[in-house]
């Protein structure tokens, strides 16, 4: 798989695309198996299934993100959140000048808190950008994908994490995960203490589960489920995976009708 985009000028002047994807990663510690890039593989894989599978325009990845909890372990590399925010705002803004005024941001990492507030600012005149995946689209992965740990208890590093990579990049992935499974218990003051107070390895999850099938599972569950996000930005999609009656489906028609759009 060829993560990073390799369209033409040419070509997007001919698709004229009008939603952009744009995979925000991380580069800190994983443990002793998995990367440091590890975030950013897993944003880039969820991206280019979603431009594989949609219309939209394949961004590079914003490889360094907000990773100040792990900056005890070595190789960690972080930026403040308000680089973060002004460097988005100003990939949405070139987007704009060039015709393409929607925006989807797949986040890889956790800590980067500073989007919600991103994606909320963006919107106030209108839908015009949207984090993905949520937390009901991961849990949903997770159930579709058949994986015995939580959202919780698998924070970092675990099945999760491991499984995407088995699938999508075995080679990045070392020996070491069978036998790395640790419970990081509350976590209640981790904005304060960082995840060195829970972990020595680096590690808060379940690793010893993961297989390459759980993780192309759970990549083809947020591949499918990402209709919806288009559709609440106004786009419509030949891969329309909203339910009538369901909530998100009523949610969406809500916001159509606010809107104007029928």
């Amino acid at each position: 798989m060829t993560l990073l985009p390799t369209s033409t000028s040419t070509d997007i002047e001919e698709r004229q695309p009008r939603v952009a994807v744009l995979p925000i990663g991380s580069f800190e510690q994983h443990g002793r198996y998995l990367p440091l890039i590890t975030d950013t593989v897993i944003a880039c894989v969820i991206a280019r299934e979603i431009a594989d599978a949609y219309a939209v325009h394949l961004l590079p990845p914003i490889t360094v993100s907000c990773s100040h909890e792990h900056g005890s372990w070595p190789g960690t590399v972080s930026i403040s959140s308000r680089t973060l925010s002004a460097v988005i705002e100003d990939i949405r803004e070139s987007l704009t000048r060039s015709g393409i005024e929607k925006l989807v941001i797949v986040n890889g990492h956790g800590g980067n808190y500073v989007l919600s507030n991103v994606v909320q600012e963006a919107n106030v005149d209108g839908p015009h950008m949207s984090l993905f995946p949520l937390s009901s689209d991961w849990e949903q992965a997770r159930q579709r994908g058949g994986l015995v740990s939580d959202r919780h208890g698998d924070m970092h590093a675990g099945e999760i994490e491991t499984s995407v990579l088995l699938h999508a990049a075995p080679e990045l992935v070392r020996s070491g995960y069978e036998s790395a499974d640790h419970d990081g218990g509350a976590r209640r003051f981790l904005l304060t203490l960082g995840m060195g107070a829970y972990t020595e390895s680096g590690v808060i999850g379940y690793p010893s589960h993961a297989t390459a099938a759980k993780g192309k599972t759970v990549l083809t569950s947020l591949t499918q489920g990402f209709a919806v996000h288009l559709e609440a930005l106004g786009e419509r999609s030949d891969k329309e995976q909203i339910t009538p009656g369901s909530d998100e489906g009523a949610a969406v028609s809500r916001a159509r009708q606010g809107s104007g759009r029928k």
